[in-house]
């Protein structure tokens, strides 16, 4: 197969370890979407607040989801395989790589404790000069601590700690290793150095040999295994590159690379993602600091229920899976309509960082009806991203225009809300495919391709749509946005009570 120039074509890999499956995406050497491939795997609950998986199942469905995506293609210009992945999930190996117990997950909220005791007796101020960000309970240190206090056992037997991706990309190159973008989520990186924080080590009782070599998320780290290589078919020369964290590697997904872009995800959680230069902090750590995958910094806020919420109400509560019904309602009902939604269904990390708290409806009366609940849903996810936005805002960060990634993204009417909610116009890429397109991304540039992840960027991802903000809408909204802010402080105290804590 020829390109248009008249060379052998080159075929890019982006793979996305994701929390309810595994996303494959081939592009060629011009950014184009060749196939994509997804594979599902379980996600266990085995007790209240914990969250597991089983990090076998993310390597057979995602050597499954390779055989679909190859079938078809030319194998032979398979050039490089890069990876996202969930962050913070905890992967523990023994002395014969065998995985010790179920990984600990990014919404898993067991870690209050062992947060408290690092905020609180460590202090938020030693925490943050040694990694640049707070303990949260989705955060990998505190699951390090947990299993060191529950688990004696299982501790004793680490050998290798590692991220849910670069677990993947150990079975496929055989080399230990992970990002800085991802390393960030662990809290045991000292981000602004871009280096293992070994005060952060030594309090977790673990040491830099039990921990992966670090590197840029766009660096080779080494070729497919022999073995691998034969199962697949492919050449022994298709370079591994590391890859990075879901929301850094989708943010190059995005094109969101350069100082003041932005980016809002619409995934299971909901993410806003700024690009920066340079490594700073706010002062309340509200946000994320961390590297990213182009090599320099960002600033995130999440919100842990973001289409989570929508699906929640589709499918759990409504017993549907008629989205497009649900959301063409939802049109019908007016922006002035007070119904109020927390998206809170499994806690909250920015700007509350409450495991507690939980999703509410509230301001409903006889008149209401589905429509009003579901535009509500789309209104409070929206409304919690802005109090990431509002931050950002405060930090001096000047944001006008964002991407939207994530299923999310598919709505017309959730992509015009969140213009008007964050008064900022919307615009919509060529690329929709998020994490694993930027992974792909992330591919071409390891394997010499493109000099930065900047011009990969440049070169492949366009603007084809965009949705301005309406002035009357925008002043509707922040009239709303006032009204829900006050909620939370208001039923604070009820949520711990519900919890018994």
């Amino acid at each position: 197969m020829k390109s248009i120039e008249g060379r052998l074509a080159m075929y890019f890999i982006g793979i996305d370890i994701g929390t309810s499956s595994v996303k494959l995406i081939a592009i060629d050497e011009h950014g184009e979407v060749l196939k994509s491939a997804s594979k599902e795997y379980p996600l266990y609950f085995p007790k209240p607040l914990w969250s597991e998986q089983n990090p076998e199942d993310w390597w057979q469905k995602t050597i499954e989801g390779m055989k679909d995506l190859l079938d078809g293609l030319n194998k032979n210009e398979v050039k490089a395989i890069s990876f996202s992945g969930q962050m913070h999930g905890l992967v523990l190996l023994d002395k014969d790589d065998q995985v010790i117990r179920p990984a600990i997950l990014w919404n898993d909220q067991r870690t209050e404790k062992e947060c408290k005791y690092l905020n609180e007796e460590i202090g938020q101020k030693t925490i943050s000069e040694w990694t640049g960000n707070l303990a949260l309970t989705g955060f990998t240190a505190p699951k390090v601590l947990w299993v060191k206090e529950n688990e004696a056992p299982n501790f004793a037997r680490i050998n290798k700690i590692m991220l849910p991706k670069d677990y993947i990309a150990y079975r496929m190159s055989g080399v230990f290793a992970t990002d800085l973008s991802d390393a960030s989520g662990t809290l045991y990186l000292d981000v602004k150095n871009r280096k293992w924080s070994n005060p952060m080590l030594e309090l977790l009782g673990i040491t830099e040999n039990q921990l992966p070599k670090l590197f840029e998320s766009y660096e080779e780290i080494g070729t497919i295994t022999t073995e691998l290589a034969m199962e697949l078919g492919l050449k022994e020369t298709v370079k591994i590159v590391i890859g990075g964290g879901d929301q850094a590697v989708a943010a190059v997904g995005g094109g969101v690379v350069r100082p003041d872009t932005c980016s809002v995800s619409l995934g299971t959680s909901g993410v806003v993602f700024t690009s920066t230069e340079n490594f700073f902090v706010d002062g309340q750590n509200s946000l994320h600091s961390f590297c990213h995958a182009n090599g320099e910094f960002h600033q995130m806020g999440v919100t842990l229920a973001a289409a989570a919420s929508l699906k929640w109400w589709v499918e759990e509560v409504n017993k549907s899976d008629n989205f497009e019904g649900l959301l063409k309602e939802a049109e019908e009902a007016a922006i002035e309509d007070n119904v109020f939604y927390l998206p809170y269904l499994m806690g909250e990390r920015t700007p509350h960082n409450d495991p507690y708290c939980r999703g509410t409806f509230i301001g409903m009366n006889m008149a209401h009806e589905r429509k009003h609940l579901t535009r509500a849903v789309l209104e409070g996810v929206a409304f919690s991203l802005r109090d990431t936005f509002e931050i950002m805002k405060a930090m001096g960060i000047n944001i006008s225009e964002i991407s939207i990634n994530g299923g999310g993204a598919k709505s017309q009417l959730w992509c015009e809300i969140i213009a008007n909610v964050l008064n900022a116009r919307v615009v919509k890429l060529n690329a929709n495919e998020g994490p694993s397109y930027g992974a792909a991304i992330l591919a071409a540039v390891g394997s010499g391709l493109f000099p930065s992840v900047k011009e990969a960027c440049d070169a492949f991802i366009k603007v084809t749509d965009s949705i301005e903000p309406s002035k009357v809408a925008v002043e509707l909204y922040n009239y709303k946005y006032q009204k829900y802010k006050a909620i939370y402080p208001a039923t604070k105290d009820l949520f711990k009570i519900i919890s018994g804590s």
